[in-house]
Formats: C-alpha cells, sequence, structure tokens
C-alpha cells in the first residue's frame, strides 16, 4: 500500500469514525430546539437524509445520545426523546460554566497581544453579522471567540473537559435567540476588557454569569416552545 493509499485509508476511518457523533449532534439540537419533544419518536429515515449517511452511523448516534440520557429505546419500536427538566438543562450549563469560568481566569494570566487584537477582530465582525442578522456567522463567530480564550488559557486538559460538557449542549440555534444575541453584542466586551487587564477574577466572574445567562435564555425559549407542560415541569 502506498503513503497516498493509507493516508486516504486513514482519513475515510476517522471520517466514518466521527459520523455517528453527526448524527447525535444532528438529533440534540433538534431536542434543543424543541423541534422535537419528550416522548416523540425519532425515526431513522428523515435523520439518514438530513445527516447524509446510512442506517448504521445514525443506529450508532442514537445509541450515543442514549448512553448520554438525551433518548430512550423502546424494544421494537426505535428510539424516543426522553424527558428533560430545566434542571437538567442548568446542570448542563453550570458545568460549562465552571470550567469555562476557570480557563477565562487562565487566559487573563496568559493572553498575548495578538490574541486580544484577534477577539477584538472577532467583536467587530460580529457586530457587522448581527447588523446583517448572519445567525450562521453569529454561531461561528461566537465559538471562534470562546475558542480564542480556550487557547489562551493553555490548558489543554482543561479544554478537553469542557469540550467533553459543550458537546451536550446546542449550538445552531443560538443566534435565533434575540437576548442571547443581545447578552454576546454587551458581554463579549466588558469579558475582552477583563482579559486584557489581566484581572483574573473579573475574567472568571463573567464567564460564569455569561454562560448561566445563555441558560436561562435557552429554557425561556424552549417554554415559549411548549416544551414542558404545566404538570410535568420542575
Amino acid at each position: 500500500m502506498t503513503v497516498d493509499a493509507r493516508t486516504h485509508g486513514a482519513r475515510n476511518a476517522n471520517r466514518q469514525q466521527g459520523l455517528p457523533e453527526q448524527v447525535a449532534s444532528y438529533v440534540r439540537e433538534r431536542i434543543f430546539s424543541g423541534e422535537v419533544k419528550p416522548g416523540e419518536f425519532l425515526r431513522m429515515e428523515p435523520i439518514c437524509e438530513a445527516v447524509g449517511v446510512s442506517n448504521t452511523p445514525v443506529r450508532e448516534g442514537m445509541q450515543l445520545l442514549r448512553s448520554e440520557g438525551f433518548v430512550q429505546m423502546v424494544p421494537r419500536r426505535g428510539f424516543i426523546v426522553a424527558s428533560f427538566t430545566r434542571r437538567d438543562i442548568r446542570d448542563l450549563f453550570w458545568a460549562q460554566a465552571q470550567l469555562a469560568g476557570e480557563l477565562a481566569a487562565r487566559a487573563a494570566s496568559n493572553i498575548s497581544p495578538e490574541q486580544l487584537a484577534r477577539l477584538d477582530q472577532i467583536m467587530a465582525e460580529n457586530k457587522e453579522a448581527v447588523a446583517a442578522g448572519d445567525n450562521q456567522r453569529i454561531t461561528d463567530l461566537g465559538h471562534e471567540f470562546h475558542r480564542q480564550i480556550n487557547l489562551a488559557a493553555d490548558s489543554h486538559r482543561l479544554a478537553l473537559l469542557l469540550g467533553s460538557v459543550v458537546k451536550h449542549l446546542p449550538n445552531r440555534f443560538y443566534a435565533t435567540i434575540e437576548q442571547q444575541v443581545d447578552a454576546t453584542v454587551n458581554e463579549h466586551p466588558q469579558l475582552v476588557e477583563a482579559l486584557r487587564t489581566r484581572n483574573t477574577r473579573a475574567a472568571r466572574s463573567m464567564m460564569k454569569k455569561h454562560i448561566a445567562t445563555t441558560a436561562d435564555h435557552l429554557i425561556a425559549k424552549l417554554e415559549e416552545q411548549g416544551m414542558w407542560s404545566a404538570e410535568t415541569a420542575k
């Protein structure tokens, strides 16, 4: 086997390994966006079509979601969306806030002028995206903003732990929540100022508050969409 053939084979293997996670990510987004609700069945065929994969990665992705508590399997019938509460959402965001807050504090000690300049650029681009109503661009820039802070923290293991929590949370539709977009525009500059002045305490506190606020906005959005009934809400 040639080097090119081995490289091509490795790429295909990596892609195959990533397909179940792509499926899981797609279904998580549908759950958290309220497109599918607790107790509803998740049909395999539409998921295959939406993600562009065969049945096998979809089954593997659903098993991954089952291990995370997002879906349940009904024998001989398939998978249904598992029930979850406001507390479940707040718990996920609490874990994210603790890790992200510590990373922000470490970034305040380590961040370079070049990294600060990159954050300033991201914020400027985000204002343009908000003005243009470009939700995908807003989402991408939000992800890049936090990624840059995590890189500046120079704490690889802690960032990996954060990543394992964040993958359980939705991403794509944050930009459709008006309050979340407003919070990002207002709070990101304050966070960057804390980083610029190397104020570790303020950076930690602001990041934790920023993420906790995100949880409140998401819960409010799901309530509007009828995610919980008065009898089952907690």
